[in-house]
């Protein structure tokens, strides 16, 4: 199977029709329609596709190579805020090689870019290890979240199996005033194991910030249990009370947060665990008419594979025979199955409810529609949206900011009252100013959101899409396809004096033939619907955007729009007043002329998608303007824009005055969002400050894209604008609790009103009001 490098659609066949050789390569077309394009303007063209970040530009053999980057996810084990992710990030960006580096806190994860000719995977897990964290190579990344759960809870057996023998003990003297001989010695020595023991790893974490200069939550809890063990240690010495059993309660207090941050960051990432069960295990092959269980990775592309009612789709294929209702929506999020029958594209771990079906597997392994969900959702977790940078620099200079308040906070009591009180107020502030909750308050929500779009068919890229989603001030539509079915009928034939119908239908239809347009498609499936044979074309050739050409018995053939017949010296204007009515009621009109005569013409009407008028008003309700771009007429386009409620239109617009369209709203500082599938959206969808494709579209238009919506009409717009509201506004409410705790508790740990454990325990609950926050966006309701 040959995969085009223009088009970017894999074709079975290759025609000699459909080749051409350009800068000694030879390039495969999808169809003659775009080698013709592509001809006529390739440079142009190639300047279009470039925008739409295409993964087979067509380059020389002259040009240089381009690095042989490599992408990997790295499991972190260690992790106890976002410092740690910082300093992890500082260490991996210090290696040779590598162009990203991406550790998302929340997740516990690492997206790394590197160059695979100047660094490879064992350095990178040896950088990680270096600066003092563990890392759980790719292969074994879907067991990490059990790792970290069965050592969070055993530190945590531990640390309090100490622990409540040490508040019993300080219950039994301060309550009921028991001496105990030696009670000092006691209270160190049981307050050992939980501080340097079990709590090595945050000390460790702790010197690690400390010399990568990104001081965090480690630093705090570490400083403050030192502290307060120091003062146990002087407490042999001095009279004075001992907070050996303080620095105990600390670090157990910290580990229950660990622990239940680890159960609800679970929760936050059970979107990708419930993708990953939706896969087939097995496929049943068709081996020489016999039927052969294979392991799912034993199937290769062009494997004939035989689906049962009930039975999982096991890969992405095309039916050759059968008919059956498939429940797809594991990727669309829409309930109702959908009739697959000869033709059709099927996804794989859908699943087959009623006929038996025979498909041809057309894509394995990680190029699978199920494998592309999970890769977007774990990218898009593991990206950062621009409100944490300014959340993260702010935790850059609040730690050390912290430092100070406690180290006047001890000095200010030291002087107006003892060493008691000034180690008691000063390891208050430093638990209580802990980080984390900051640190948790935007992945948490990102991964739940990400997962949730998935669940119902809209796949973000990236948290940046997800942020300025939701600010969007005007959204722009290309018409066929997007806001229409793009699939056209012919509802009109009209001729000029003397021209039998199915005469200019049958030359209309035969030069069609060789076009893939959806309005050729249309004329000639009108002619199979009356029998009628095709003629012979030579030189037949598209002009993007206008119409196609031909010959047919030497004599010259034109059918396009209005303007391309003219461009010809066609004389069309005996047609007018039916041009004119067909125009007004949403018909695009498809000229014929054939031996320098206009023939007639078709009205072909593209049906509305379903709920597209709905969705729009919902649009229009938040304030954002609707547009619409599109190569359609004038009229076409202003009577589909009525039917539909938008805005504004222009018609007529080749691709790339679409992009300078979308430029020109840009300067004016408005938000712009583009919503197209097709090749010639890409340029415009790359412009756009988020690009939304529909996954019923191109490849192309796809991989330019911010957003994919794999139902493909406009409701899904509405959910992917709804899910990036409700996330920022989560943000927002996990910063504002995040910030509300500190502000609030601080000064009363500076005044000596909060006691130490209880500083703790209100660091602990301001993490998990956090992510609970975050996982009430799974109740929202997108579509």
């Amino acid at each position: 199977m040959a995969k085009d490098p223009v088009c970017a659609m894999k074709v079975e066949e290759k025609p000699s029709s459909r080749q051409l050789e350009y800068k000694g390569q030879t390039c495969y077309f999808c169809s003659s329609r775009c080698k013709e394009s592509f001809q006529q303007h390739p440079e142009q063209y190639l300047s279009w596709l470039s925008t739409a970040s295409m993964d087979n530009e067509i380059k020389s053999d002259s040009q240089p190579k381009s690095a042989s980057l490599n992408k990997i996810y790295v499991g972190i084990i260690g992790m106890t805020c976002t410092s740690c992710a910082r300093t992890i990030t500082k260490a991996l960006s210090a290696v040779p090689g590598v162009t990203r580096a991406d550790v998302n806190f929340a997740s516990e994860k690492a997206l790394v870019e590197f160059d695979a000719t100047k660094t490879d995977k064992a350095i990178l897990y040896r950088a990680i290890e270096d600066s003092g964290y563990g890392a759980v190579k790719e292969e074994q990344i879907e067991n990490i979240e059990e790792i970290y759960f069965q050592q969070a809870k055993r530190r945590l057996v531990v640390a309090w199996g100490f622990t409540i023998p040490l508040m019993l003990l300080m219950t039994m003297e301060m309550v009921f005033k028991v001496q105990i001989p030696g009670l000092n010695w006691w209270y160190l020595a049981l307050s050992f194991t939980p501080v340097f023991v079990v709590g090595w790893r945050t000390h460790r974490g702790a010197y690690n910030s400390l010399k990568f200069l990104s001081l965090g939550m480690d630093s705090l809890i570490s400083l403050g249990t030192l502290v307060s063990y120091g003062a146990g240690l002087a407490s042999l010495v001095f009279p004075m009370h001992s907070y050996a059993p303080v620095a105990a309660m600390i670090m157990s207090f910290h580990l229950v947060g660990k622990y239940l941050e680890t159960l609800t960051k679970g929760k936050a990432s059970q979107a990708i665990k419930k993708l990953l069960k939706l896969e087939a295990k097995t496929a049943r092959l068709l081996v020489n008419g016999q039927e052969q269980e294979v392991p799912l990775s034993a199937v290769e592309v062009g494997d004939v594979i035989l689906i049962k009612p009930g039975e999982k789709i096991p890969t992405d294929g095309e039916v050759l025979s059968g008919i059956s209702s498939v429940d797809e929506s594991m990727a669309t999020g829409e309930s109702m199955p959908v009739t697959r029958t000869i033709g059709d594209k099927v996804i794989g771990a859908t699943l087959n409810q009623e006929g038996v079906l025979r498909i041809k597997a057309t894509k394995i392994g990680q190029d699978t529609f199920l494998a592309q969900i999970i890769k977007l959702v774990e990218e898009c977790q593991g990206s950062r949206v621009p409100i944490q940078e300014l959340a993260d620099k702010v935790t850059g200079y609040f730690v050390p900011v912290i430092f100070g308040i406690a180290l006047i906070t001890f000095i200010t009591w030291l002087v107006i009252a003892n060493v008691s009180a000034a180690v008691y107020s000063a390891v208050a502030v430093l638990v209580i100013a802990c980080p984390c909750a900051l640190g948790l308050a935007t992945p948490t929500a990102l991964m739940i959101a990400s997962g949730l779009g998935a669940q119902h068919g809209i796949l973000i890229k990236n948290g940046e899409a997800i942020q300025t989603l939701g600010k969007i001030q005007t959204i722009v539509f290309d018409k066929t396809g997007t806001i229409t079915k793009g699939r056209p009928e012919v509802t009109d034939i009209f001729t000029a004096e003397g021209v039998v119908p199915d005469y200019m239908l049958g030359i209309a239809a035969s030069v069609e033939n060789y076009s893939e347009h959806p309005l050729g498609l249309a004329i000639v499936a009108k002619s199979q619907e009356k029998n009628i044979n095709l003629l012979a074309v030579d030189k037949f050739s598209a002009v993007i955007g206008k119409g196609i050409k031909g010959e047919i018995e030497g004599k010259k053939v034109f059918a396009g729009s209005q303007r391309f017949l003219q461009e010809n010296n066609c004389d069309d204007r005996a047609l007018d007043d039916e041009i004119n009515r067909l125009g007004q009621q949403a018909r695009t009109i498809v000229l014929v002329a054939f031996a320098d005569k206009v023939l007639g013409g078709f009205g072909v009407r593209d049906p509305l998608k379903k709920n597209s008028v709905i969705s729009v008003k919902q649009l229009k309700s938040w304030d954002i303007k609707t547009l619409m771009l599109t190569g359609d007429n004038v009229q076409t386009a202003q009577a589909i824009a009525k039917q539909v409620g938008i805005d504004e239109v222009i018609a007529e617009l080749f691709p790339d005055q679409k992009v300078q369209k979308i430029k020109e709203l840009q300067e004016e500082n408005r938000l712009v969002a583009m919503v197209g599938d097709g090749i010639n959206d890409a340029p415009a969808l790359k412009q756009a400050n988020v690009g939304i494709a529909l996954g019923t579209g191109t490849d192309i238009a796809i991989s330019a894209s911010d957003v994919t919506l794999v139902k493909g009409d406009l409701p899904a717009v509405v959910g992917a604008i709804r899910l990036s509201k409700a996330t920022f506004m989560k943000i927002k409410q996990n910063l504002f609790w995040a910030f509300f705790y500190n502000i609030l508790c601080i000064p009363l740990a500076v005044m000596g009103l909060l006691h130490p454990v209880v500083a703790e325990v209100a660091m602990f609950v301001s993490s998990l009001t956090v992510v609970e926050n975050s996982l009430r966006l799974k109740k929202i309701k997108l579509i």
